[in-house]
């Protein structure tokens, strides 16, 4: 790890991470309420689901080779070429005049944001001690939940007051400013690993998923299935998955580990996983077309209407992350979360052209509920229940499916409404009827009353079997989850937030998730409990403020009571109480100027403090059996140093 910067230094540096990662969350659900008014503009709306699909297939993929990039050349470099990529695509997407140039720009947009979010976290590591980490990691987790609430609200009120541009636009001050920022205050990082970059893996499985996308999306629609177009696809789809399978086999460093498939609980998650994201980006995606074309709410009330799932989600995934915290048991939540997904999912099919949005906003809520259960989970379960060597690829082939999930269901989701509202539409109006290309509340009140009764029940009809399939889909995930074996926790008790739910594939390799897992549980470590703990381990009868003094001392070259006031940033009158009775149990002395020393008593006192951290660091680490792996002894004896260095000082000197 990188020595700490100056603490002015890291908050300036933080706050532009923070805009980074704030970019990168909202642009996950902002486009959500304002496609039917993009689909208006452009038409194409059997094709809406391509806008949301292009950029969760391209920052999928690209995401594991961020990782990788970031330790062959330096986080920073890396960064500022995925915030420069995020924000040329963001400016395209704004100028677009096409739903195809949008289509693609939305694609180039996403093999920036791909980066954003696995860089900035993995910086975190890079930039400060492990003590100070779990709050930063906090104040991203407060990222991904502030994005999921107001994401879709502040896309509705650009497209009502501004544009839909602005949904894009509006990235691009933002981020040039956390780009400025970051290129002035953050140091260069060489990088620290050499990596055999999977560049084949990659490619094969991007055409792999474009090509099942581009079947799903366009077989029965724009082509007929027994097209040519439609065979050469899904004949590419079967063979560039077979090739990546063949080529993860032999791959140094695959992007997705073929030896994770004999664990059980990782293909079950792996499952689960991809159904959730199935199922929260198909819903996104597809209930403000519902609200905005047959409720005629506008972009913003639909955004609004929107806001009890984002609710749901943030609620439940913080009450069931600090209850199985708690317990130390988990299974019971992806159960119950994916029953409620289920029986969301089955509420929502039931829309209809009289129902009122506030129904459908409960029933929305119910979803919510349920998918904040189940999201968290996943990650711990599967971190559970693999071996140390495993850790890394564990964790990134998990959140990789449910990336994969999302692309894939607003995929599918937008066949099934897409063919849905042409066979409705061709069943009940004659040959030749002119309707709307576009479904926004404009084109649809232009209308004749007639037709536009007619148009409105057709997406209505077409959106129901979107539903009913989700939630035939998610009851699978709940027979699923059903099968999960519960694996005592053994250490790892606090599961992640929100911020974590959202967040795009890591590509750590083990030692970086165990110390990042470790540096989660410390920040659920009171400073009393620590200080409790500290003296029993070490069997000191000392006080919480004779134990930070004892560590601030053995820092130190002899110092007077008064440069150390003025060095730690503690009042003189709180320091000289510790010093005195330090001093009065021969633990510390004063020369004859006035300087203080530890002892040679003192230093072994201190060498047992920083023994009894490592001990405790130990037992936290016990689930992977350190004995067994030196580089997690010497991870153990990292942090130990650096956890003493950063001993937070008892409430006493505030």
């Amino acid at each position: 790890m990188a020595e700490p910067i100056q603490n002015r230094s890291i908050r300036v540096i933080f706050s532009a991470l923070f805009l980074v990662l704030l970019l990168a969350a909202l642009d996950q659900t902002i486009v959500s309420t304002a496609l039917p008014t993009i689909v208006g503009e452009f038409g194409g709306l059997t094709h809406l689901s391509w806008v949301v699909t292009s950029y969760l297939l391209s920052s999928t993929v690209v995401t594991p080779l961020y990782g990788k990039f970031g330790d062959l050349y330096g986080r920073k470099i890396v960064l500022q070429v995925a915030i420069l990529v995020f924000l040329v695509g963001s400016a395209l997407c704004g100028l677009a005049q096409s739903m195809t140039q949008l289509i693609i720009f939305r694609g180039l947009q996403g093999i920036g944001g791909g980066g954003l979010i696995v860089i900035t976290l993995a910086m975190t590591g890079d930039l400060v001690s492990p003590r100070e980490r779990g709050k930063y990691q906090g104040l991203f987790g407060a990222a991904f939940g502030l994005a999921t609430i107001v994401g879709p609200l502040l896309g509705g009120f650009f497209v009502d007051n501004l544009s839909w541009r602005w949904i894009f636009y509006i990235n691009i001050p933002t981020g040039l400013l956390a780009l400025a920022v970051i290129a002035a205050t953050l140091p260069s990082q060489p990088g620290r690993r050499q990596h055999t970059v999977d560049y084949l893996g990659a490619s094969l499985l991007t055409i792999a998923l474009t090509t099942v996308i581009l079947v799903t999306s366009l077989g029965g629609t724009s082509f007929p299935w027994n097209s040519p177009f439609i065979f050469a696809m899904g004949a590419a789809a079967i063979i560039s998955t077979f090739a990546f399978v063949a080529v993860e086999a032999r791959a140094r460093e695959p992007i997705l580990s073929l030896s994770l498939f004999h664990n059980s609980t990782f293909v079950l998650t792996s499952a689960i996983g991809l159904i959730v994201g199935l199922a929260l980006f198909g819903s996104v995606t597809y209930l403000p077309i519902y609200l905005q074309v047959v409720k005629g709410e506008s972009p913003t009330a639909s955004g609004l209407q929107l806001m009890p799932m984002m609710l749901g989600m943030l609620v439940t995934s913080v009450v069931s992350g600090r209850m199985i915290t708690r317990w130390g048991r988990y299974k019971l939540f992806p159960v119950v979360g994916t029953a409620l997904m289920t029986i969301g999912l089955l509420l929502m099919s039931r829309i209809s052209i009289d129902m009122n949005v506030w129904q459908t906003s409960a029933d929305a809520l119910v979803l919510g509920f349920g998918m904040g259960m189940v999201m968290q989970v996943l990650v711990l379960a599967v971190q559970n229940a693999v071996s140390f060597e495993q850790l890394g690829v564990a964790t990134s082939g998990t959140t990789l499916f449910r990336s994969i999930g999302g692309a894939l269901g607003v995929a599918a989701f937008g066949a099934i409404f897409a063919h849905g509202l042409e066979a409705q539409l061709s069943a009940v109006l004659p040959p030749g009827t002119a309707f709307p290309v576009a479904a926004t509340q404009e084109s649809v009140q232009a209308l004749p009353p007639e037709i536009r009764i007619i148009y409105a029940t057709a997406i209505v009809a077409a959106l129901r079997p979107v539903f009913l399939i989700a939630s035939a889909v998610a009851a699978l995930s709940f027979l699923l989850t059903l099968g999960l074996r519960e694996i005592p926790l053994r250490g790892m008790g606090a599961a992640e937030g929100l911020g974590e739910s959202f967040a795009m594939p890591r590509d750590a390799t083990s030692i970086e998730e165990l110390e990042r897992i470790v540096t989660t549980l410390l920040a659920h470590e009171h400073r009393w409990r620590l200080y409790a703990d500290l003296a029993q381990r070490a069997e000191l009868d000392l006080p919480a403020p004779e134990l930070w003094m004892l560590a601030r001392l053995s820092e130190r070259t002899p110092r007077t009571a008064q440069s150390l006031s003025d060095d730690l940033q503690v009042p003189l009158a709180s320091l000289t109480g510790p010093l005195n009775s330090l001093c009065q149990r021969h633990i510390a002395q004063r020369d004859a100027a006035g300087n203080l020393q530890l002892t040679p008593g003192g230093n072994l006192m201190r060498d047992r403090m920083l023994l009894a951290r490592r001990k405790g660091l130990e037992d936290l680490m016990a689930r992977w059996e350190p004995e067994k792996h030196p580089e997690v002894l010497a991870l153990i004896n990292r942090m130990a140093d650096s956890l003493m260095r950063d001993l937070p000082a008892p409430r006493h000197f505030h």
